[in-house]
Order: structure tokens, then C-alpha cells, then sequence
């Protein structure tokens, strides 16, 4: 057993606390990692606040970044000294798993939500012997150290910074995948991307590589459309300066052909169905309150054979998608680190309050 500091939420909209814990051995099919990064991402701050259930006391954090210092028996493919990025964990057994679709893993909040391993145990316990939640979304990040689960793990070239590299198991995932691995736009079209953060803002960039046409990003921060341009987009829309169906209408002339929804907002939703041309592609990415989409009104989709997708971590299997996205960053063409900010890994706070207020697009502790 080895000590491990984690930033520990002990309740439901609490906020962190840093404890001394014990971390259990690592089972055979786990590897145990030193952490370098790890990126703050919507999905610990939905959890956090209970829009996907978990139980507390919790250490969260799911865009870990770090180097292997043990390896589980049963665990071949890693080593110690691995540079290593983490993603979501999946069972390897389920239809979709084997069908090559991790990311929809039928067994996924045992995997990644419930608080544990999949028999229930716990790698972390207090000073006094009292288990802690672990095992989100297969690794718990917020910790120097960690217990992961082997298939969450995508081994990494150790000449990039795995502060870099951290945001690729989650969010900048997320956002490429959508389009790449999803949507697979054609180039001719229009796609309005909806809420430019660090998932908005990595679909932008997997457009600008697909070669999509005309890349509309669609917010309210002024920063924020003015980094986007910079990075793709071709077209901005602020909706509280233009009308935006007028606009997004002026722009794709017959409709907008694909978008992404990143705000979980439901007037934004509205929006975006409105916007959209017949048989338009729409992704619902965020995870938002179930009470949000209670209210979106889909009798339009209907009209006019809109399809409606809710994707998870972009469709991608990690192992295979990260190494593309690192190719493409190399090359130029995904320059994802212009997103991030660091914090080191004590200011974990104010790293959350930047990120819900928008001051930063995606926050990246250091260990």
C-alpha cells in the first residue's frame, strides 16, 4: 500500500478537500499511476452537483495524465515508465464493447460512476480505516496516485508534455470524435457548433480538418468566438448581438446541415432544431439536469426528419482515437494546447470557479 493526496468531494455540491489516503494494491488487471496532470472537465462538476448520480465521499477527476510505476499481473501491454493518458473505462465484455464501441459500454456507470470496482471495492481508505469512493470513471485523478483500470489507459509519446496531453482523455475527445468519428461531415456542408468551451472548441478543430465548408460557432462570450476564428471556425454568431436563426440562415442559405449542442441548455437546443435544414444532424453532447430537456420541443425535428444523437466520448475508442489526435496536433492541424490553462494541482478551486465563470476554456491541474 503506498499514500496517496487527493482532493476529496465529501457531498453533494461540496467542495474539495485535500486528504492524506491509502491506496489498496493494484489488481491484477489494474495499473498503478503517478500522476503529471489531470484536466477539469463539466462531467466532475455534474457529478459534483448530482446530475449524475454518485455516492460521497468521492475523488473525482477523469483526464488523468501520468507515468506507470507498477503494472497488475495480468497486464501486458503496459510498463513502468509508460507515459500514459486516461480515459473512460469500459467492461471489454458487453454487445457494444465487443462490437468495438467502448465509449457506449453497456456496463458503463458500474464502470465509471458507481464508486468503486466492479465488485464493489474501494482503493482508498482514510487514516481511520473508512473507504472512499475511487475508481471514477476508472482512475479518480485527483490524486498523486491512482489505481486504474488497464482499459482505461492509452499509452502515449513520452516527447510531448503530459500537461499537453492530459484534456485528450475526455473532453478534446469528446468534441473530435463527435465529428470525426460520428458525424464524418461532409465538406461541402455547414456545422454549427453551440457553446465554444473545450468541447465546443475541439469539434471546431476536427471540422477544420474534415474540411468542413463553412464552421459556425455559436456563444456569447466575445473571447471566446474570437479564439474559435482563430482556430477554424469560419463564421461566428453572438446571440446577443444578431438574431441567430437569421444569421445561421443568411450563412448555410438551405439550413444548417450538422450541429453539436455542448451547453445542455434547452433554449439553446430549441435553437439549434430551428436552424437546422431538413434531415439535419443534431448531437446532444452535454451532461445537463434531466429537468432541461423536459421542455424542448421536438415537434420541428419531426417536420422536417431531423436526427437527433447523443454521443458519448466521441464515439471513440481511446486507444486508437488519441494517438490520431497527437498525430494531428504534431502536424499542426489540431492545436488543441492553445485551450488549456494550468493550475497547479492545490488551487483546484479556483481552477472549477475559472471554468463555471468562463474565464478559462480548459483548466489543467499539475501535480
Amino acid at each position: 500500500m503506498v499514500s496517496t493526496t487527493a482532493a476529496v468531494t465529501g457531498e453533494l455540491h461540496g467542495g474539495f478537500e485535500f486528504q492524506q489516503l491509502t491506496l489498496d494494491e493494484p489488481r491484477p488487471d489494474e495499473v498503478q499511476v503517478r500522476m503529471v496532470a489531470a484536466g477539469v472537465c463539466h462531467t466532475d462538476m455534474a457529478v459534483r452537483d448530482g446530475w449524475i448520480p454518485a455516492t460521497f465521499p468521492i475523488v473525482l477527476g477523469h483526464e488523468g495524465a501520468g507515468v506507470i510505476e507498477r503494472v497488475g499481473e495480468a497486464v501486458h501491454h503496459l510498463s513502468p515508465g509508460d507515459h500514459v493518458v486516461l480515459s473512460v473505462a469500459s467492461c471489454g465484455t458487453c454487445v457494444n464493447c465487443l462490437s468495438g464501441e467502448p465509449s457506449f459500454c453497456v456496463n458503463s456507470y458500474v464502470q465509471n460512476f458507481a464508486g468503486g470496482r466492479s465488485d464493489g471495492s474501494r482503493s482508498l481508505q482514510t487514516a481511520e480505516g473508512e473507504s472512499v469512493n475511487s475508481h471514477f470513471f476508472g482512475q479518480s485523478s485527483f490524486a498523486t496516485t491512482a489505481n486504474v483500470a488497464a482499459r482505461s489507459v492509452v499509452k502515449v509519446p513520452d516527447d510531448i508534455p503530459l500537461e499537453i496531453l492530459a484534456p485528450l482523455g475526455c473532453g478534446i475527445q469528446t468534441g473530435a470524435g463527435t465529428v470525426l468519428n460520428v458525424l464524418k461531415p461532409r465538406p461541402d456542408a455547414t456545422l454549427a457548433v453551440y457553446g465554444a468551451g473545450a468541447v465546443g472548441m475541439a469539434a471546431i478543430l476536427a471540422a477544420r480538418v474534415a474540411r468542413v465548408q463553412r464552421i459556425v460557432a455559436v456563444d456569447v462570450v466575445g473571447e471566446r468566438l474570437e479564439l474559435a476564428s482563430e482556430l477554424g471556425a469560419t463564421h461566428t454568431v453572438n446571440p446577443r448581438e444578431v438574431d441567430s436563426a437569421a444569421a445561421l440562415a443568411e450563412i448555410s442559405q438551405t439550413g444548417v446541415d450538422y450541429a453539436i449542442d455542448t451547453t445542455g441548455n434547452a433554449a439553446v437546443v430549441d435553437g439549434m432544431l430551428a436552424a437546422l435544414g431538413y434531415r439535419g444532424h443534431a448531437i446532444l453532447l452535454a451532461a445537463a439536469n434531466p429537468e432541461v430537456f423536459a421542455s424542448v420541443n421536438l415537434s420541428l425535428a419531426v417536420a422536417r426528419a431531423i436526427r437527433i444523437t447523443s454521443v458519448i466520448e466521441g464515439g471513440a475508442i481511446p486507444q486508437l482515437f488519441v494517438p490520431q489526435l497527437i498525430e494531428l496536433y504534431r502536424a499542426g492541424e489540431f492545436p488543441f494546447d492553445r485551450l488549456i490553462r494550468h493550475y497547479p494541482f492545490a488551487q483546484i478551486d479556483d481552477a472549477f470557479r475559472d471554468s463555471e465563470a468562463g474565464k478559462v476554456v480548459k483548466p489543467v491541474l499539475t501535480f
